[in-house]
Formats: structure tokens, C-alpha cells, sequence
């Protein structure tokens, strides 16, 4: 792997820092406090073209390779986690996998709008009862005549309330496990589907986190993404490059607590010198650097081996699972530079750690990562 950047992946990542450093970092607190980041914010990220990287011209897309999404990825995720999200969701898990999974009619029907930014994506997956066990879902999706009709629920759904489509998981016969599950691409106006939005979550709290519930929603055979029975395959490869994008965000909060580290340490001054001349604050600065690079390479290999076409699945879980708990690691020695300033939201570290702590937890939990990079380097499964 060559870790010089390229012209083009130089330029994207310049523009994607000066759009979060102008867009977004100045309202972050703002959106926090108010639980909702500002909706406008959508469309300029699909004028820049972020929505739509990776996937080809052909269908409204600003073509690209991953690396260059996990550049742009990283410094939304400086910013702004919460616009992270919208991007990794409504880019990483839909508009990808219509681009890899679905028919002609499908890809020209969503694709454009969704790279514009003209629609959004949520990627509905997770139930109240199947979080890691997804291959155990609930929902149905019964077959009348050229129709399925789909009833069930689902929770904690990234975009949930501002999605124009649902890429929906269903049940659609009775075979046990993942066999069973179909996947479909459910316009969220559809007749029966109610969202009810979450509020009072740790971090994220700009994001639109939404239930999606689901009563008689009828949507045409021709709804259906990729073949009967292979919902499974389309979600977890999904989740596989999503993982990735999720990396690339934990380096962003990461970098931002180094940030934030550094620039208190400059000017706050104890027992008569800045802070940044102790020792001991130079050993917490020094592992948050070391956290930022060492996660910032393990997805940079991601990213460059899905570009190349080589397996990836296992690097992408390692990287994860590395920068995730790293992210966690820096905001938490960033809050303690700043000491008692770090616990009030009028500096940055709060928020980073609140923000940091659930990418341990969704698409695919800390211990979920550990059992699939197990698995691969044994062969055995442990599920």
C-alpha cells in the first residue's frame, strides 16, 4: 500500500476540512444542546458531492475510491459525528449497496436522489429484540400476489425520521436463522410506516435516531433488493464496508480530541507553566497521537483493500474494533487535560467521549468484532 495521497484524495480531504471547519464544527455544541442538527446541512454535503462517492457518474454518483470516502469520512467525523452518521448511513449503507445489489430500475429510481442529497437512506436492520443476533429478526414480509406486505418493527435507526427510503429487512418464509430474511427498498411515506424519533441518547444527539414500526405496508415484489432469501448477505456486506466508514469516523473524534488536547495544554497554565510542559499531560497527549495513527493506518488498509478488489472483511472488523475503543480511549484522555473545564459542554471533550462511546456498540459491537476476527484467524466459530 502506498500511504503517499494522491492528488485528487488530497484535494477531497482539503475540502471536506474546510466544509467541516466552516459548516459544521462551529454548530456542533448548538446542534447537541438542541438534539438536532441542522437539516439544511444535507443538501450542501450532496452538492459537494460526499453523498454520492463511490458510486459511478452513471447514476448521479461522484465516482472515487474508499479510501478517499474514508478521508472525507474522518473529517466529517472531526467535526461533527452526528453529519458523520448521515453520510455513513445514507451513503455507506444504502445508496452502496443499491449500487451493488440492485436491479436497473432500482439504481436509477434512487440512486441520483440520493447522491444529490435530493433523499435520504436509513438502513433498517436492528429490532428491540435482535441487536447482534440479526439473523433472528421479526419483521415479516408476507408474499400477496405481486406484492409483500411487511409488519414488525425497528429501533435505533440512524436517519430514521428524515429518510425517504427504508432499506428494510424482513422475514419472508419461516426457515430458521439469516435464511429466511429478504431485504427491500420501502419509500418511508408508505401507508402503515410511522417513525417516532429517540431523543435522550448519550451522544449522537444531533442525529435523527428513530423506531420505525411497521403495520400492513404494502410495497410491489419489485421492492425487493437482490434475490429472495439473501437479505442476510446484502445486510453484512453492508456492514462490511461500513465498518470501515465507521473507523474512519472514530479517527475523526480521535483527531478532534488530540485537537483539543493539544490546543488547552498550549494555554492553560498550572503552577506556573502551560500544562503542556508537564510530563504527565505530555504522556496523555502522546496517547491519544499514538491512538490516532495506529486507527487511522488500520483503515487506511481497509479502504485500500477493498479498492484493490481483495478480501477486506476481516481488516475492516479489525479496524473498528481498534479505532472505536481508541476514539473512546482519546476523548477520554482529552477530558482529563482539560480537567474540571472538560466535564461542561462550553469545551469540546465532553461531547467527543459521549460521541465516542456508542461506535463500540452499532454495526457490530466491540465483542461481535472480536468473535468474526476469532473466527477468521482459527477457522472456528464461536457463535
Amino acid at each position: 500500500m502506498n500511504l503517499e495521497l494522491s492528488e485528487e484524495q488530497t484535494a477531497v480531504r482539503r475540502l471536506a476540512r474546510e466544509f467541516a471547519e466552516r459548516e459544521i464544527t462551529p454548530y456542533a455544541a448548538e446542534w447537541d444542546r438542541a438534539e438536532s442538527v441542522d437539516r439544511s446541512i444535507v443538501k450542501k454535503l450532496g452538492d459537494l458531492g460526499f453523498l454520492g462517492l463511490t458510486v459511478p457518474e452513471q447514476y448521479g454518483g461522484s465516482g472515487g475510491d474508499h479510501l478517499a470516502y474514508a478521508l472525507v469520512t474522518e473529517e466529517l467525523g472531526r467535526g461533527d459525528s452526528a453529519v458523520r452518521g448521515i453520510v455513513s448511513v445514507s451513503l455507506g449503507l444504502v445508496a452502496k449497496t443499491v449500487a451493488a445489489w440492485g436491479t436497473e430500475e432500482q439504481k436509477q429510481a434512487w440512486l441520483p436522489r440520493l447522491c444529490s442529497g435530493d433523499a435520504l437512506g436509513c438502513f433498517g436492520l436492528t429490532e428491540p429484540g435482535t441487536g447482534s443476533d440479526a439473523g433472528n429478526l421479526t419483521t415479516r414480509a408476507t408474499r400477496e400476489g405481486h406484492a409483500y406486505v411487511l409488519s414488525g418493527s425497528k429501533m435505533f435507526i440512524t436517519n430514521g425520521t428524515w429518510a425517504d427510503v427504508v432499506l428494510l429487512f424482513a422475514r419472508t418464509n419461516d426457515e430458521p436463522g439469516h435464511r429466511g430474511v429478504s431485504a427491500f427498498l420501502v419509500p418511508a411515506d408508505s401507508p402503515g410506516l410511522t417513525r417516532r424519533e429517540i431523543h435522550g441518547k448519550l451522544g449522537l444527539r444531533g442525529q435523527a435516531t428513530a423506531e420505525l414500526a411497521l403495520d400492513g405496508v404494502r410495497v410491489p415484489a419489485s421492492a425487493m433488493l437482490g434475490p429472495e432469501g439473501k437479505g442476510f448477505s446484502v445486510a453484512m456486506s453492508a456492514l462490511a464496508k461500513g465498518r470501515m466508514s465507521v473507523a474512519a469516523g472514530c479517527v475523526g473524534i480521535a483527531q478532534a480530541a488530540l485537537d483539543a488536547a493539544v490546543g488547552y495544554a498550549a494555554q492553560r497554565e498550572q503552577f506556573g507553566k502551560p500544562i503542556a510542559q508537564h510530563q504527565l499531560v505530555q504522556e496523555l497527549i502522546a496517547d491519544i497521537s499514538v491512538d490516532v495513527d495506529a486507527a487511522r493506518l488500520l483503515t487506511w488498509r481497509a479502504a485500500d483493500l477493498i479498492d484493490r478488489g481483495q478480501p477486506f472483511a476481516t481488516e475492516a472488523s479489525t479496524a473498528k474494533l481498534f479505532a472505536s475503543e481508541a476514539a473512546v480511549r482519546a476523548a477520554s484522555n482529552a477530558l482529563q487535560v482539560h480537567g474540571g473545564y472538560g466535564y461542561i459542554d462550553e469545551y469540546p471533550a465532553g461531547k467527543l467521549l459521549r460521541d465516542a462511546r456508542v461506535m463500540t456498540l452499532y454495526e457490530g459491537t466491540s465483542q461481535i468484532q472480536k468473535l468474526l476476527i476469532g473466527r477468521a484467524r482459527t477457522g472456528v466459530s464461536a457463535f
